[in-house]
C-alpha cells in the first residue's frame, strides 16, 4: 500500500474522500443521504469527529476533517462506512418502491466477490485517500475544491445552492463579514 494516503497524525486536519463502489449514484434519495448524514452526526457527538468541510455528492463525499480525544480517524472513517454500508443496503433490498434494486444489488455483491474481507456485498470503496492539510494555503484549496464539485458537475451554478454541503455556511459568514466591514466604516 501506498505511504501517499495515511493518517499520521490523530490531530492534525485531513482532506479525505469515500466513494461508493462502482461510483453508483446512491445519493440521489433523501432515504440514503440521511443515512450518512445521521452517521456523521453521530461521530461528531460520540467519536471525536470535527467537520470543518463536506460535500455530499450522489456517489462520493469530500471531507475536511480532525478528530479529538484521542480518536483514531481511521477509525472512526471505519464506523461511518460500516454502518452506513449496512443501513443503506438494507434499505435498498427492504424498500419497495427502489426501482434500482435489481441493478444496485448485484452491483454491490460483484465488487463484494472482489474482496476477501467482505461476506456479500461492498458499498463503499475501500480508501479514504487521506490528505494530511499541513498549512493555510492546502486548506483553503481543497476547500475550495470539495465546495466546487457540485458547480464542477453541473449540478449547481454557485456552490452556495448546493444542499448537501457546507458551503452556504462560509457564504453566510463571509456575508456577515462583509456586512461588518461596512457597518465599521
Amino acid at each position: 500500500m501506498s505511504s501517499k494516503y495515511k493518517f499520521y497524525d490523530a490531530e492534525a486536519i485531513y482532506f479525505v474522500t469515500s466513494t461508493v463502489a462502482g461510483w453508483a449514484d446512491v445519493f440521489t434519495r433523501d432515504i440514503y443521504r440521511n443515512i450518512l448524514l445521521d452517521s456523521f452526526r453521530f461521530c461528531q457527538q460520540k467519536q471525536g469527529l470535527n467537520i470543518h468541510s463536506w460535500v455530499l455528492m450522489p456517489n462520493h463525499f469530500h471531507m475536511i476533517c480532525s478528530f479529538r480525544d484521542g480518536h483514531q480517524p481511521g477509525m472512526v472513517l471505519k464506523n461511518i462506512k460500516r454502518f452506513t454500508a449496512i443501513k443503506i443496503i438494507d434499505a435498498i433490498i427492504n424498500i419497495q418502491q427502489e426501482s434500482r434494486k435489481d441493478w444496485l444489488l448485484p452491483l454491490f455483491e460483484q465488487h463484494g466477490k472482489q474482496q476477501k474481507s467482505n461476506f456479500r456485498y461492498q458499498f463503499w470503496q475501500h480508501e479514504n485517500h487521506p490528505i494530511l492539510l499541513d498549512n493555510g494555503e492546502m486548506y483553503m484549496q481543497r476547500m475550495h475544491y470539495l465546495h466546487e464539485n457540485p458547480v464542477r458537475a453541473g449540478f449547481v451554478r454557485y456552490s452556495y445552492d448546493w444542499l448537501f454541503s457546507s458551503a452556504v455556511d462560509y457564504y453566510i459568514e463571509a456575508q456577515k463579514g462583509l456586512l461588518d466591514l461596512l457597518i465599521l466604516e
